[in-house]
Protein backbone atom coordinates (compact mmCIF):
# COMPACT_ATOMS: atom_id res chain seq x y z
CA UNK A 1 0.00 0.00 0.00
CA UNK A 2 2.14 2.82 -1.32
CA UNK A 3 -0.59 5.40 -0.82
CA UNK A 4 -2.89 5.50 2.18
CA UNK A 5 -5.81 7.10 0.39
CA UNK A 6 -8.72 5.15 1.90
CA UNK A 7 -10.03 4.38 5.37
CA UNK A 8 -9.27 0.62 5.08
CA UNK A 9 -5.68 1.33 4.00
CA UNK A 10 -5.21 3.75 6.90
CA UNK A 11 -6.65 1.16 9.26
CA UNK A 12 -4.12 -1.47 8.20
CA UNK A 13 -1.30 1.09 8.39
CA UNK A 14 -2.33 2.12 11.92
CA UNK A 15 -2.48 -1.52 12.99
CA UNK A 16 1.07 -1.96 11.69
CA UNK A 17 2.74 1.19 13.02
CA UNK A 18 0.76 1.90 16.20
CA UNK A 19 -0.84 -1.48 16.84
CA UNK A 20 -0.81 -1.31 20.66
CA UNK A 21 -1.99 2.30 20.95
CA UNK A 22 -5.60 2.89 21.97
CA UNK A 23 -7.86 3.48 18.98
CA UNK A 24 -11.40 3.13 20.38
CA UNK A 25 -12.97 3.38 23.81
CA UNK A 26 -16.49 2.90 25.07
CA UNK A 27 -17.94 3.11 28.53
CA UNK A 28 -20.13 0.10 29.31
CA UNK A 29 -21.76 -0.57 32.69
CA UNK A 30 -19.57 2.13 34.21
CA UNK A 31 -16.27 0.69 32.94
CA UNK A 32 -14.20 1.98 30.04
CA UNK A 33 -13.47 -0.72 27.44
CA UNK A 34 -10.47 -0.07 25.18
CA UNK A 35 -9.44 -1.51 21.81
CA UNK A 36 -6.01 -1.00 20.26
CA UNK A 37 -5.53 -0.30 16.55
CA UNK A 38 -4.51 -3.93 16.06
CA UNK A 39 -7.69 -5.13 17.79
CA UNK A 40 -9.84 -2.71 15.78
CA UNK A 41 -8.29 -4.08 12.59
CA UNK A 42 -9.23 -7.62 13.66
CA UNK A 43 -12.78 -6.57 14.58
CA UNK A 44 -13.33 -4.79 11.26
CA UNK A 45 -11.82 -7.66 9.27
CA UNK A 46 -14.20 -10.14 10.91
CA UNK A 47 -17.22 -7.93 10.23
CA UNK A 48 -16.22 -7.13 6.64
CA UNK A 49 -15.72 -10.78 5.75
CA UNK A 50 -18.96 -11.73 7.49
CA UNK A 51 -20.82 -9.11 5.45
CA UNK A 52 -19.12 -10.47 2.34
CA UNK A 53 -20.41 -13.94 3.20
CA UNK A 54 -23.91 -12.48 3.56
CA UNK A 55 -23.70 -10.96 0.09
CA UNK A 56 -22.74 -7.30 0.60
CA UNK A 57 -21.06 -6.19 -2.63
CA UNK A 58 -19.23 -3.21 -4.10
CA UNK A 59 -21.54 -0.27 -4.69
CA UNK A 60 -24.32 -1.47 -2.36
CA UNK A 61 -25.40 0.72 0.53
CA UNK A 62 -25.20 -0.13 4.23
CA UNK A 63 -27.26 2.00 6.64
CA UNK A 64 -25.95 2.52 10.18
CA UNK A 65 -28.27 3.71 12.94
CA UNK A 66 -27.69 4.12 16.66
CA UNK A 67 -25.84 6.13 19.30
CA UNK A 68 -22.09 6.58 19.02
CA UNK A 69 -20.28 3.30 19.61
CA UNK A 70 -17.08 1.68 18.34
CA UNK A 71 -18.95 -1.20 16.70
CA UNK A 72 -21.03 1.16 14.59
CA UNK A 73 -17.97 3.16 13.57
CA UNK A 74 -16.26 -0.11 12.64
CA UNK A 75 -19.29 -0.95 10.47
CA UNK A 76 -18.51 2.02 8.23
CA UNK A 77 -14.98 0.83 7.49
CA UNK A 78 -16.09 -2.80 7.14
CA UNK A 79 -18.45 -1.71 4.35
CA UNK A 80 -15.70 0.34 2.72
CA UNK A 81 -13.35 -2.69 2.69
CA UNK A 82 -15.84 -4.36 0.32
CA UNK A 83 -16.39 -1.25 -1.78
CA UNK A 84 -19.86 -0.83 -0.29
CA UNK A 85 -21.03 2.60 0.88
CA UNK A 86 -22.04 3.42 4.47
CA UNK A 87 -25.08 5.64 4.95
CA UNK A 88 -25.27 6.83 8.59
CA UNK A 89 -28.79 7.73 9.73
CA UNK A 90 -29.84 9.99 12.61
CA UNK A 91 -30.74 7.74 15.52
CA UNK A 92 -33.68 9.90 16.62
CA UNK A 93 -35.21 10.07 13.13
CA UNK A 94 -38.92 9.13 13.08
CA UNK A 95 -40.00 6.27 10.82
CA UNK A 96 -41.04 8.47 7.88
CA UNK A 97 -37.66 10.26 7.79
CA UNK A 98 -35.84 6.96 8.15
CA UNK A 99 -37.88 5.48 5.32
CA UNK A 100 -37.06 8.39 3.00
CA UNK A 101 -33.29 8.01 3.49
CA UNK A 102 -33.27 4.22 3.20
CA UNK A 103 -35.37 4.27 0.04
CA UNK A 104 -33.64 7.27 -1.51
CA UNK A 105 -30.15 5.80 -0.93
CA UNK A 106 -31.33 2.34 -2.08
CA UNK A 107 -29.99 0.71 1.09
CA UNK A 108 -29.59 -3.09 0.99
CA UNK A 109 -28.15 -3.81 4.46
CA UNK A 110 -28.65 -2.04 7.80
CA UNK A 111 -26.74 -2.29 11.07
CA UNK A 112 -28.69 -1.13 14.11
CA UNK A 113 -27.60 -0.55 17.68
CA UNK A 114 -30.52 -2.09 19.56
CA UNK A 115 -34.18 -3.14 19.68
CA UNK A 116 -35.47 0.43 19.36
CA UNK A 117 -33.70 0.91 16.04
CA UNK A 118 -34.54 -2.60 14.81
CA UNK A 119 -38.24 -1.94 15.42
CA UNK A 120 -38.09 1.24 13.33
CA UNK A 121 -36.35 -0.62 10.52
CA UNK A 122 -38.96 -3.39 10.62
CA UNK A 123 -41.70 -0.77 10.39
CA UNK A 124 -40.34 0.66 7.13
CA UNK A 125 -39.00 -2.46 5.41
CA UNK A 126 -42.05 -2.96 3.22
CA UNK A 127 -41.63 0.55 1.82
CA UNK A 128 -37.91 -0.05 1.17
CA UNK A 129 -37.84 -2.99 -1.25
CA UNK A 130 -34.04 -3.09 -1.60
CA UNK A 131 -33.53 -3.51 2.18
CA UNK A 132 -33.07 -7.25 2.70
CA UNK A 133 -30.77 -7.76 5.72
CA UNK A 134 -30.81 -6.29 9.23
CA UNK A 135 -27.99 -6.71 11.75
CA UNK A 136 -28.19 -5.70 15.40
CA UNK A 137 -25.46 -5.11 18.00
CA UNK A 138 -27.33 -5.26 21.34
CA UNK A 139 -29.48 -8.43 21.66
CA UNK A 140 -31.52 -7.23 24.65
CA UNK A 141 -35.23 -7.48 23.89
CA UNK A 142 -34.68 -9.32 20.61
CA UNK A 143 -34.66 -12.91 21.85
CA UNK A 144 -38.01 -13.77 20.31
CA UNK A 145 -37.47 -11.96 17.00
CA UNK A 146 -37.18 -14.83 14.54
CA UNK A 147 -37.19 -13.12 11.13
CA UNK A 148 -34.73 -14.91 8.82
CA UNK A 149 -33.26 -11.61 7.60
CA UNK A 150 -32.35 -10.52 11.16
CA UNK A 151 -28.78 -11.29 12.29
CA UNK A 152 -26.72 -10.66 15.40
CA UNK A 153 -23.56 -8.57 14.92
CA UNK A 154 -21.37 -11.09 16.76
CA UNK A 155 -22.70 -13.93 14.57
CA UNK A 156 -21.78 -11.99 11.43
CA UNK A 157 -18.27 -11.52 12.80
CA UNK A 158 -18.02 -15.24 13.54
CA UNK A 159 -18.90 -15.96 9.90
CA UNK A 160 -16.11 -13.59 8.94
CA UNK A 161 -13.54 -15.28 11.14
CA UNK A 162 -14.37 -18.64 9.60
CA UNK A 163 -14.14 -17.14 6.12
CA UNK A 164 -10.72 -15.64 6.94
CA UNK A 165 -9.38 -19.05 7.98
CA UNK A 166 -10.37 -20.48 4.60
CA UNK A 167 -9.38 -17.36 2.60
CA UNK A 168 -6.45 -15.70 4.42
CA UNK A 169 -5.54 -13.37 1.54
CA UNK A 170 -9.01 -12.03 0.80
CA UNK A 171 -9.02 -9.20 3.36
CA UNK A 172 -5.74 -7.53 2.42
CA UNK A 173 -6.50 -7.96 -1.27
CA UNK A 174 -9.84 -6.22 -0.73
CA UNK A 175 -8.18 -3.41 1.25
CA UNK A 176 -5.53 -2.91 -1.45
CA UNK A 177 -8.27 -2.77 -4.10
CA UNK A 178 -9.93 0.26 -2.48
CA UNK A 179 -9.23 3.58 -4.18
CA UNK A 180 -9.29 7.19 -3.02
CA UNK A 181 -11.85 8.08 -5.68
CA UNK A 182 -14.28 5.39 -4.48
CA UNK A 183 -17.41 6.67 -2.75
CA UNK A 184 -16.71 6.41 0.99
CA UNK A 185 -19.84 7.88 2.57
CA UNK A 186 -23.28 9.29 1.81
CA UNK A 187 -24.30 11.59 4.66
CA UNK A 188 -27.67 13.32 4.41
CA UNK A 189 -28.15 17.03 4.97
CA UNK A 190 -30.60 18.26 7.59
CA UNK A 191 -33.25 19.11 5.01
CA UNK A 192 -34.11 22.49 6.53
CA UNK A 193 -35.27 23.86 3.16
CA UNK A 194 -36.81 20.65 1.78
CA UNK A 195 -36.13 16.95 1.72
CA UNK A 196 -32.70 15.85 3.01
CA UNK A 197 -30.10 15.49 0.26
CA UNK A 198 -27.60 12.67 0.06
CA UNK A 199 -24.07 14.02 -0.41
CA UNK A 200 -21.72 11.63 -2.21
CA UNK A 201 -18.22 11.93 -0.73
CA UNK A 202 -15.14 9.97 -1.76
CA UNK A 203 -12.30 8.80 0.47
CA UNK A 204 -10.20 11.62 -0.99
CA UNK A 205 -12.86 14.21 -0.17
CA UNK A 206 -13.06 13.19 3.47
CA UNK A 207 -9.41 12.37 4.12
CA UNK A 208 -7.83 15.34 2.33
CA UNK A 209 -10.16 17.76 4.10
CA UNK A 210 -9.54 16.09 7.45
CA UNK A 211 -5.79 16.04 6.93
CA UNK A 212 -5.73 19.72 5.93
CA UNK A 213 -7.60 20.61 9.13
CA UNK A 214 -5.29 18.43 11.21
CA UNK A 215 -2.18 19.98 9.69
CA UNK A 216 -3.61 23.48 10.27
CA UNK A 217 -3.94 22.71 14.00
CA UNK A 218 -0.94 20.42 14.44
CA UNK A 219 -2.96 17.42 15.63
CA UNK A 220 -1.02 14.35 16.79
CA UNK A 221 -1.74 10.72 17.66
CA UNK A 222 -1.85 11.76 21.32
CA UNK A 223 -5.14 13.64 20.96
CA UNK A 224 -8.21 12.41 22.83
CA UNK A 225 -11.73 13.12 21.58
CA UNK A 226 -15.20 12.25 22.88
CA UNK A 227 -17.62 11.17 20.13
CA UNK A 228 -21.11 12.13 21.29
CA UNK A 229 -22.67 14.03 18.38
CA UNK A 230 -24.79 12.10 15.83
CA UNK A 231 -22.84 9.69 13.62
CA UNK A 232 -25.00 10.82 10.70
CA UNK A 233 -23.60 14.35 10.99
CA UNK A 234 -20.64 15.11 8.70
CA UNK A 235 -18.71 16.79 11.52
CA UNK A 236 -18.63 13.60 13.57
CA UNK A 237 -17.40 11.69 10.54
CA UNK A 238 -14.53 14.13 10.08
CA UNK A 239 -13.47 14.42 13.73
CA UNK A 240 -14.19 10.86 14.93
CA UNK A 241 -13.32 8.96 11.76
CA UNK A 242 -11.33 10.80 9.07
CA UNK A 243 -8.98 12.65 11.41
CA UNK A 244 -8.67 9.74 13.82
CA UNK A 245 -7.72 7.32 11.02
CA UNK A 246 -5.39 9.86 9.38
CA UNK A 247 -3.55 10.90 12.56
CA UNK A 248 -4.04 7.79 14.71
CA UNK A 249 -5.62 9.29 17.83
CA UNK A 250 -8.14 7.60 20.13
CA UNK A 251 -11.90 8.17 19.94
CA UNK A 252 -13.99 7.55 23.07
CA UNK A 253 -17.74 6.97 23.11
CA UNK A 254 -19.94 7.78 26.14
CA UNK A 255 -22.09 5.15 27.84
CA UNK A 256 -25.23 7.01 26.81
CA UNK A 257 -26.41 10.47 25.86
CA UNK A 258 -27.47 10.95 29.48
CA UNK A 259 -23.90 10.43 30.75
CA UNK A 260 -22.05 12.60 28.21
CA UNK A 261 -21.02 15.36 30.64
CA UNK A 262 -19.89 12.86 33.29
CA UNK A 263 -17.94 10.82 30.74
CA UNK A 264 -16.44 14.01 29.34
CA UNK A 265 -14.94 14.76 32.76
CA UNK A 266 -13.45 11.27 32.98
CA UNK A 267 -11.87 11.35 29.52
CA UNK A 268 -10.62 14.94 29.65
CA UNK A 269 -10.32 15.37 25.87
CA UNK A 270 -7.59 17.44 24.25
CA UNK A 271 -9.70 18.09 21.14
CA UNK A 272 -13.37 18.99 21.46
CA UNK A 273 -16.29 20.18 19.35
CA UNK A 274 -19.73 21.35 20.44
CA UNK A 275 -22.42 23.51 18.82
CA UNK A 276 -23.14 26.87 20.49
CA UNK A 277 -26.24 25.58 22.32
CA UNK A 278 -24.11 23.15 24.36
CA UNK A 279 -21.71 25.89 25.47
CA UNK A 280 -24.73 28.07 26.27
CA UNK A 281 -26.22 25.30 28.43
CA UNK A 282 -22.90 24.77 30.22
CA UNK A 283 -22.53 28.48 30.96
CA UNK A 284 -26.12 28.70 32.21
CA UNK A 285 -25.53 25.76 34.55
CA UNK A 286 -22.32 27.34 35.87
CA UNK A 287 -24.01 30.68 36.57
CA UNK A 288 -26.98 29.04 38.30
CA UNK A 289 -24.66 27.05 40.56
CA UNK A 290 -22.66 30.16 41.36
CA UNK A 291 -25.79 32.03 42.43
CA UNK A 292 -26.59 29.16 44.80
CA UNK A 293 -23.05 29.11 46.24
CA UNK A 294 -21.95 30.83 49.46
CA UNK A 295 -21.35 34.58 49.25
CA UNK A 296 -17.58 34.11 49.57
CA UNK A 297 -17.42 31.71 46.60
CA UNK A 298 -19.83 33.86 44.63
CA UNK A 299 -17.82 37.05 45.18
CA UNK A 300 -14.53 35.30 44.41
CA UNK A 301 -16.01 33.92 41.19
CA UNK A 302 -17.28 37.29 39.98
CA UNK A 303 -14.04 39.08 40.95
CA UNK A 304 -11.74 36.66 39.17
CA UNK A 305 -14.04 36.35 36.13
CA UNK A 306 -13.69 40.13 35.77
CA UNK A 307 -9.91 39.61 35.83
CA UNK A 308 -10.23 36.84 33.24
CA UNK A 309 -12.40 39.00 31.01
CA UNK A 310 -9.73 41.70 31.10
CA UNK A 311 -6.56 39.65 30.60
CA UNK A 312 -7.49 36.01 29.89
CA UNK A 313 -8.05 36.43 26.15
CA UNK A 314 -4.92 38.59 25.59
CA UNK A 315 -2.86 35.97 27.46
CA UNK A 316 -4.36 33.18 25.33
CA UNK A 317 -3.47 35.16 22.18
CA UNK A 318 0.12 35.64 23.35
CA UNK A 319 -0.19 39.39 23.92
CA UNK A 320 1.73 41.34 26.52
CA UNK A 321 0.01 41.69 29.90
CA UNK A 322 1.20 43.58 32.98
CA UNK A 323 2.86 41.68 35.84
CA UNK A 324 0.13 42.48 38.38
CA UNK A 325 -2.59 41.28 36.01
CA UNK A 326 -0.58 38.10 35.33
CA UNK A 327 -0.36 37.42 39.06
CA UNK A 328 -4.10 38.02 39.50
CA UNK A 329 -4.88 35.68 36.59
CA UNK A 330 -2.52 33.02 37.99
CA UNK A 331 -4.29 33.25 41.36
CA UNK A 332 -7.66 33.10 39.61
CA UNK A 333 -6.52 29.96 37.81
CA UNK A 334 -5.65 28.34 41.14
CA UNK A 335 -8.91 29.32 42.85
CA UNK A 336 -11.52 29.49 40.06
CA UNK A 337 -10.57 28.76 36.44
CA UNK A 338 -8.63 25.54 37.03
CA UNK A 339 -11.22 23.88 39.31
CA UNK A 340 -14.04 24.99 36.97
CA UNK A 341 -12.33 23.57 33.89
CA UNK A 342 -11.62 20.35 35.77
CA UNK A 343 -15.28 20.05 36.76
CA UNK A 344 -16.35 20.52 33.15
CA UNK A 345 -13.75 18.10 31.77
CA UNK A 346 -11.99 20.93 29.91
CA UNK A 347 -8.63 20.88 31.72
CA UNK A 348 -6.69 19.25 28.89
CA UNK A 349 -8.39 20.87 25.89
CA UNK A 350 -5.85 22.14 23.38
CA UNK A 351 -8.29 22.94 20.57
CA UNK A 352 -12.01 23.53 20.93
CA UNK A 353 -14.34 24.20 18.00
CA UNK A 354 -17.84 25.53 17.75
CA UNK A 355 -19.84 25.88 14.53
CA UNK A 356 -23.24 25.34 12.98
CA UNK A 357 -24.64 28.73 13.98
CA UNK A 358 -23.37 32.00 15.42
CA UNK A 359 -22.31 31.82 19.05
CA UNK A 360 -23.06 34.72 21.39
CA UNK A 361 -19.95 36.89 21.94
CA UNK A 362 -20.38 36.74 25.73
CA UNK A 363 -20.43 32.93 25.69
CA UNK A 364 -17.45 32.77 23.33
CA UNK A 365 -15.42 35.22 25.42
CA UNK A 366 -16.31 33.46 28.69
CA UNK A 367 -14.68 30.19 27.66
CA UNK A 368 -11.69 31.86 26.02
CA UNK A 369 -11.17 33.98 29.14
CA UNK A 370 -10.79 30.73 31.10
CA UNK A 371 -7.84 29.85 28.86
CA UNK A 372 -9.74 27.44 26.60
CA UNK A 373 -8.56 27.76 22.99
CA UNK A 374 -12.06 27.98 21.51
CA UNK A 375 -12.38 28.71 17.81
CA UNK A 376 -15.15 29.09 15.28
CA UNK A 377 -15.07 27.32 11.94
CA UNK A 378 -17.23 27.38 8.86
CA UNK A 379 -18.05 24.36 6.76
CA UNK A 380 -20.75 22.25 5.20
CA UNK A 381 -21.61 18.64 4.42
CA UNK A 382 -20.75 19.20 0.77
CA UNK A 383 -17.23 20.41 1.64
CA UNK A 384 -16.41 17.60 4.08
CA UNK A 385 -16.66 20.28 6.81
CA UNK A 386 -13.56 22.43 6.64
CA UNK A 387 -13.77 25.68 4.68
CA UNK A 388 -12.44 28.22 7.20
CA UNK A 389 -10.86 28.02 10.66
CA UNK A 390 -9.77 30.83 12.95
CA UNK A 391 -5.95 30.84 13.20
CA UNK A 392 -4.32 31.22 16.62
CA UNK A 393 -3.92 34.87 17.49
CA UNK A 394 -6.64 35.98 15.04
CA UNK A 395 -9.75 34.91 16.90
CA UNK A 396 -12.73 37.24 17.15
CA UNK A 397 -16.35 36.38 18.04
CA UNK A 398 -17.76 37.86 14.82
CA UNK A 399 -15.51 35.98 12.38
CA UNK A 400 -15.04 32.36 11.28
CA UNK A 401 -11.39 32.65 10.27
CA UNK A 402 -9.45 32.15 7.08
CA UNK A 403 -9.72 29.60 4.32
CA UNK A 404 -7.60 26.58 5.19
CA UNK A 405 -4.88 25.48 2.74
CA UNK A 406 -6.36 24.09 -0.47
CA UNK A 407 -9.66 25.99 -0.15
CA UNK A 408 -10.67 28.85 -2.45
CA UNK A 409 -13.50 31.21 -1.45
CA UNK A 410 -15.41 33.76 -3.49
CA UNK A 411 -18.29 35.99 -2.41
CA UNK A 412 -20.72 36.71 -5.24
CA UNK A 413 -22.32 40.10 -5.83
CA UNK A 414 -25.52 38.94 -4.12
CA UNK A 415 -23.63 37.72 -1.03
CA UNK A 416 -23.52 33.98 -1.73
CA UNK A 417 -20.45 32.14 -0.47
CA UNK A 418 -18.81 30.07 -3.20
CA UNK A 419 -16.00 27.66 -2.40
CA UNK A 420 -13.80 25.06 -4.01
CA UNK A 421 -11.69 22.53 -2.14
CA UNK A 422 -10.39 18.92 -2.16
CA UNK A 423 -13.27 18.16 0.23
CA UNK A 424 -15.90 18.81 -2.43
Amino acid sequence: MAEFDTFPKLLVRNAEVRGTRAASREKYLGIWQTWSWSQVDNEIRALALGLHEMGLEKGQKLAIIGDNGPHLYWSQVAAQVLGAVPVPVYQDAPANELQFVLDHAEVSFAIAEDQEQVDKLLDVMEACPKLTSLIYKDPRGLRHYDQPFLHRYSDVQEKGREYHKANPDFYLNAVNATDGEDTALIPYTSGTTGKPKGVILTHNNLLKSAQAGAAFEGLTEKEEILAYLPMAWIGDNIFSMAQSYSIGFCVSCPESQATVLHDLREIGPTYFFAPPRIFENILTTVMIRMEDASWIKRNLFHYFMAVAKKVGIPLLDGESVGLLDRIKYWLGNVLIYGPLKNTLGFSRIRICYTAGEAIGPDIFDFFRALGINMKQLYGSTESSVFITIQPNGEIKPDTVGNAIPGVEIKITDDGEVMFRSPGV
